[in-house]
């Protein structure tokens, strides 16, 4: 009977915390199941928007990571997989503990999650900026203007179809992370290996872009041939 309870009190927190949003992330069970497991964890003194800033700085802790890779050795890149579990912990649990505490503010979250998100990527890819070498500098701006690409995307398919995803398919910020974890491990074994890396995922970044730019169009057709 207890065991029962728990299972429905986990699904009652999972259907109030993620109702605003939907998401398509390949990790999306495995993440959600993890978040509803922190939630009722985060000490009373820990804010909403105290985890936005700790998200913030996590991604400061990224390119403080490049910063020591750069100047002192690479081995330093591997704290930046630090920043990205504090970055992820801040980013996902601030709006959910929002609504778990019932106190959302839907607008308010809705605006600080995208000028956190921004602020967040910038440090990383000026971070990357200052690591790069060879002239290939301009992956960092690249990979960061992409990023905000997908930003504009996400909220433009908020505006026409009023749900609100910040995935791209199966992927999501979350693998993002991952993949981003998974480039700073391969630098360090393979000096080098990231200028490659790097190129490769801001070109993936590109085509997912344009194909959602492409669908948002279809969209944006079909609600106005709707409203006619």
């Amino acid at each position: 009977m207890g065991k029962e309870t728990l299972i429905e009190d986990d699904s009652s927190i999972a259907q109030r915390t993620f109702s605003d949003r939907k998401r398509t992330n390949i990790l999306k069970r495995a993440e959600q199941l993890t978040i509803v497991f922190l939630l009722p964890k985060v000490p009373k003194f820990i804010s909403p928007n105290l985890l936005t800033l700790i998200g913030t700085l996590g991604s400061g802790f990224v390119f403080l990571a490049f910063v020591l890779g750069t100047y002192v050795t690479n081995w330093y890149l591997l704290l930046g997989i630090i920043g990205l579990v504090i970055n992820w912990l801040g980013d996902s649990l601030d709006g959910r503990l929002a609504y778990y505490r019932n106190i959302p503010r839907r607008w308010y979250g809705f605006a600080l999650d995208i000028i956190a998100d921004w602020i967040g990527i910038v440090l990383i890819g000026f971070g990357y900026y200052i690591y790069a070498k060879n002239g290939t500098q301009i992956v960092a701006f690249a990979f960061v203007a992409l990023y905000g690409w997908s930003i504009i995307i996400s909220q433009l398919r908020y505006k026409i179809t009023n749900e609100y995803s910040i995935d791209s398919g199966f992927v999501g910020p979350t693998e993002l992370r991952f993949i981003i974890a998974l480039i700073l491990i391969l630098e360090v074994l393979f000096e080098g290996s990231i200028t490659y890396l790097a190129d490769l995922i801001t070109i993936i970044l590109f085509i997912i872009n344009i194909i959602d730019s492409l669908k948002l169009l279809k969209l944006g057709d079909l609600k106005d041939k709707n409203q006619d």
